[in-house]
C-alpha cells in the first residue's frame, strides 16, 4: 500500500497549532491526526475538508497521491 503524501504537519506547524489543538478543532483524536500526518491513515473526504477548513488551506494542496 502506498502512502498518501500530505502537507498537514507542515501547514499545522506554520499555523503554530499543536497536534491536540488541531485534533480538537476537527473532532478526531491526536492519534488519528498523527496517523494522517505520517501517512498511515488516509482521511475520508469529509475529514480532509474539515482539515482544510481548520487550517485555512486548500484541500488539494494538503494531499497528493
Amino acid at each position: 500500500m502506498s502512502r498518501l503524501a500530505n502537507r498537514v504537519r507542515a501547514v499545522r506547524d506554520r499555523r503554530r497549532l499543536s497536534l491536540a489543538e488541531l485534533a480538537g478543532r476537527i473532532g478526531v483524536s491526536r492519534l488519528t491526526l498523527r496517523a494522517i500526518e505520517t501517512g498511515l491513515y488516509a482521511p475520508s473526504l469529509s475529514l480532509a475538508f474539515r482539515l482544510s477548513r481548520a487550517l485555512n488551506h486548500p484541500v488539494e494542496d494538503l494531499f497528493a497521491v
